[in-house]
């Protein structure tokens, strides 16, 4: 992939359990993501024409094998909150295209009803009538109306960016710390742990 068409989230943690949720007992892979709304907002600044990479600085180097896995994880994440984006979208579609078709039903049955009023010899309040009858019938098309020209673009847009978060590349890096020296103050922290214990 070029480097040129890869856009980069850079999060800074402590420990990589910072990023999943500690209280969600799920396998690893399902955990939810505490970093989500940090991920997701600069996500939604960056240029949607670009592939995206996750790096993740770590501050306290992760056991053997701590990293494997977190791609996975975080790329399953949004591809489910992708799937849910996309259930949403299509229930409002089919809700617009039923409002539509109630809406449009009301609209002909409330300008029929003026036309009737209209012909009858009442004075002025027929007119009123009709024109209260028009009103209501265009009233009720509303809702429809606004689902089908602006309700949609919001999660359209959130299931395209959900979508591409689920392909994001995710790189783990660790603090540079001589393996002698990290496993030397891990043995001193356990044989502290010990004395405290004894």
């Amino acid at each position: 992939m070029n480097s040129s068409a890869t856009s980069t989230i850079m999060l800074n943690l402590r420990e990589l359990t910072q990023l999943f949720n500690s209280m969600d007992s799920s396998p690893f892979v399902d955990r939810d993501l505490d970093a989500e709304e940090f991920i997701t907002s600069w996500a939604r600044e960056l240029p949607p024409g670009r592939e995206l990479e996750l790096v993740i600085n770590l501050a306290v180097p992760a056991p053997a094998g701590g990293g494997a896995g977190v791609e996975d994880a975080v790329r399953h994440y949004f591809a489910t909150r992708a799937a849910i984006k996309r259930l949403e979208f299509g229930q409002l579609m089919r809700r617009g295209r039923l409002s539509l078709g109630v809406g449009l039903l009301f609209l002909i049955l409330c300008l029929m009803l003026g036309e009737f009023v209209g012909k009858l010899n009442i004075g002025s309040a027929a007119d009123i009538i009709k024109e209260g009858f028009t009103i209501g019938g265009w009233v009720a098309m509303w809702r429809p109306l606004e689902i089908g020209l602006y309700d949609w673009w919001p999660l359209y847009e959130e299931r395209r960016r959900l979508d591409r978060l689920a392909r994001i590349r995710v790189r783990v890096v660790m603090p540079e710390i001589a393996p002698s020296f990290y496993l030397e103050t891990k043995k001193h922290e356990q044989n502290e742990g010990a004395e405290t214990a004894a």
